[in-house]
């Protein structure tokens, strides 16, 4: 997976509105993703943990938050908002996944000068399952049914849904989130978390929305895991910023740079494991692949890093020494994949049981440096010639590309694809 510099993230998101829709976990996923827009570095430890401030790298409180009395109640709010010339990035607390305050926020999407949002993230659980009392798991599945039944109804074909799959937690969860009664060593709450990811990736699929499964792509790297047993540092949050950026751009069918991508996560001190293998997609009756949504004011913004696309040639020969490393990205890694995951698998809740725990001490990195728990793997041969472009919704993306896309930013073949969902045909403004 190639990990984006700050002026393609800029690119890739050109007078896009991205709107981010979570627990204070998805909080941290929008932290991330407005400083990536601006400069390539890493979140501090003190920004990680803050929340309802005033203002966080030029965005700004909506709403909630330092605006009212601050608390770890059920009805907190919080509403951030970050916008500039071409990018508008908007964030709203949730501590249920669906509810009036939902509704509403849905209503507001419709009704804004903006539009309907080009890229809705979204995952609640935590919160859900421990704050509702003794019927908060049914609740949560009718609730699930509740969401995307909605949300299949509200949104156009052109909006692209990723549902997060909740991350994984500790063994011993200390979250100032969690009522008395969740004590520490209690691991029901990590059980569930499992189930919950089952049910609520097959309800999003059920109704054709993509899913970025990061309970699997997070299910090794409990070092990165915060005390609290809940929250990840800085590092996860980048590696995370940068696979739904992957996930994006795979979904509209844009081609990320060619330059050396990063391998398997490996821990410390152990012998690095093997390629990781692609993502399964499934096909879907009536779903071709998503085109790449229309600018809201014109072309995307030319940039002298990205070069026009070149003529197709011979793919060059591997070469025997991986090119440096960028300085001043995170070597971020991922491990390797032993499973690919299709729908059709039993449920196995035991399947990462063994994988958690939160007694390592939190790292205080604050920017850009190597961690010896980080190791590059050669990538896997480029394929002699150009692969057509299979991506379908919905996607559980699992994994990294089976192949390694050529060439600078472009359209893959520029294919549409037919939809359920008509796409929104009103006049798109441009971010003020």
């Amino acid at each position: 997976m190639v990990h984006l510099r700050a002026s393609e993230v800029q690119q890739l998101l050109h007078n896009k509105f991205v709107v981010i829709l979570g627990d204070s976990v998805q909080r941290a996923v929008y932290k991330d993703l407005v400083l990536l827009l601006q400069k390539d570095c890493l979140l501090t430890p003190n920004q990680l943990k803050a929340k309802g401030e005033e203002t966080f790298e030029k965005d700004r409180l909506m709403d909630g938050g330092q605006m009212g009395p601050m608390h770890n109640g059920i009805q907190y709010r919080e509403v951030r908002q970050f916008c500039d010339d071409h990018h508008l990035v908007r964030f709203y607390f949730l501590t249920r996944v669906y509810s009036s305050y939902l509704e509403a926020v849905l209503q507001e999407l419709q009704s804004s000068e903006h539009g309907l949002p080009d890229v809705i993230i979204m995952n609640s659980c935590l919160w859900d399952l421990s704050r509702y009392g003794p019927d908060s798991w049914q609740s949560y599945l009718k609730n699930l049914e509740s969401l995307f039944g909605l949300l299949g109804q509200v949104l156009p074909e052109s909006c692209l849904l990723v549902w997060n799959t909740a991350m994984p937690v500790g063994k011993q969860i200390t979250a100032g989130f969690l009522p008395p009664e969740h004590q520490p060593g209690d691991d029901s709450l990590r059980v569930q978390v499992i189930e919950a990811n089952f049910y609520s990736s097959t309800e999003a699929k059920k109704h054709g929305f993509d899913v970025l499964d990061l309970h699997f792509h997070f299910r090794h790297a409990e070092q990165h895991l915060q005390r609290d047993g809940v929250h990840w540092n800085q590092c996860a949050h980048r590696h995370l910023s940068q696979l739904l950026l992957a996930h994006v751009a795979d979904a509209w069918g844009v081609e990320l740079p060619q330059r050396d991508s990063v391998g398997t996560w490996s821990r410390a001190g152990l012998v690095r494991g093997g390629r990781g293998r692609g993502v399964e997609r499934r096909r879907h009756a009536g779903r071709a692949p998503r085109a790449f949504p229309p600018s809201r004011c014109g072309p995307l913004l030319p940039s002298p890093l990205l070069p026009l696309p070149q003529p197709p040639h011979l793919p060059l020969l591997p070469q025997p020494h991986p090119f440096p490393f960028p300085p001043v990205m995170p070597r971020f890694l991922f491990y390797s994949q032993d499973t690919n995951f299709t729908s059709d698998e039993p449920f196995q809740s035991d399947r990462f049981s063994n994988y958690f725990h939160s007694d390592v001490p939190s790292p205080t990195q604050t920017g850009f440096s190597s961690e010896d728990d980080f190791m590059i793997d050669p990538q896997p041969p480029v394929p002699p010639g150009p692969v057509p472009y299979l991506h379908r919704a919905p996607v559980v993306d699992r994994g990294f590309p089976r192949y390694v896309p050529r060439g600078p930013y472009g359209h893959w073949g520029g294919r549409t694809r037919s939809s359920r969902r008509r796409a929104h045909s009103r006049p798109q403004p441009r971010p003020q």
